[in-house]
């Protein structure tokens, strides 16, 4: 029964989207740019106030205070072509969700 409950629990603990930001990009597993405009975004983001409240993969992150809490390790980056991933910041849970996804599994 263990195992049954394990199995269907690993998609949960492995695509929630807490984010730490780095201070350095060698520290990072992605780096980041934040575009002016949705239109130039790979990804829309809606950062959530509470961490069960964290999408799986689909843009809505929660910010955590240290790096072993986080999925993922993020560093801001200045300009786009530096950037793995470009991220627009959305108003609305609704508006949060992939733009282009071929970067998709960037951030599994």
């Amino acid at each position: 029964m263990k195992i049954v409950l394990i199995i269907f629990m690993i998609p949960f603990l492995c695509f929630s989207q807490k984010i730490y930001i780095t201070n350095y990009s060698y520290q990072a597993d992605i780096k980041l740019v934040v575009v002016d405009y949705l239109y130039q975004a790979d990804l829309a983001v809606y950062k959530v106030s509470q961490s069960y409240q964290a999408g799986k993969n689909n843009g809505k992150w929660y910010f955590v205070d240290y790096p072993y809490q986080a999925d993922i390790k993020a560093y801001f980056v200045d300009y786009p072509y530096q950037s793995d991933v470009k991220v627009y910041f959305v108003d609305y849970p609704y508006q949060a969700g992939w733009k282009n996804n071929s970067k998709k599994h960037l951030l599994f």
